[in-house]
């Protein structure tokens, strides 16, 4: 963990918003861009964003510096977010067209950019989408979790182990379960052309 960081930190256990507010400027892309992918919806990840940084405040005290500081913030976003939806037993979709929100800029997320310019293909590229977007929903919560990180966000499996409190075998092991689902479920849809 970075000095400056370290410092902020134990400003903001004190009390001190001004320290905190230094802290979080420097995560909130990252978070809102995490909780983004996890629900597919601007108004619920703007409401996630405003409680994980609630949240993050009210416990600040209880953060030890075991992990890092951003280790921590992805943890209370990704539960804030688990425990909503099994309260509510409501999977929110993750919108295939909605760009990916950054550092850099915006990213298209257009998996089947042009790959013709015959109608049926743009078509069939939309039905692929289509498939993919549903796969990845149908996914079991802790797969759905363990595959955002990993392949959207590009979080370490390290870090991943860190956010969701498991161990690193079991990380590697959901990815490549949640990997092989997708692959047989895209198998499918494929075979079918």
């Amino acid at each position: 963990m970075k000095e400056l960081e370290k410092i902020l930190i134990e400003k903001s256990k004190n009390g001190d918003t001004r320290a905190f507010e230094q802290l979080i400027r420097k995560h909130e892309q990252k978070i809102y861009n995490l909780l983004l992918n996890m629900t597919g919806n601007k108004t619920a990840t703007d409401d996630f964003f405003q409680e994980t940084f609630i949240t993050a405040w009210q416990k600040i005290r209880s953060f030890r510096g075991d992990s890092e500081f951003s280790t921590w913030l992805y943890r209370l976003a990704v539960n804030l977010v688990l425990m909503r939806q099994r309260r509510k037993k409501v999977i929110r979709p993750v919108s295939i067209d909605a760009p990916i929100i950054t550092l850099k800029g915006d990213i298209k997320r257009d998996f089947a950019d042009d790959w013709s310019k015959n109608p049926l293909a743009t078509l069939e590229n939309r039905e692929l989408k289509k498939r993919l977007h549903e796969a990845i929903e149908s996914l079991p919560e802790k797969y759905k979790t363990v595959l955002i990180l990993r392949d959207i966000e590009g979080v370490s499996n390290e870090e991943i182990k860190n956010i969701l409190k498991i161990s690193l075998p079991s990380v590697k092991s959901r990815i490549h379960r949640a990997r092989l689902f997708l692959r047989d479920s895209l198998s499918k849809y494929f075979q079918h052309k």
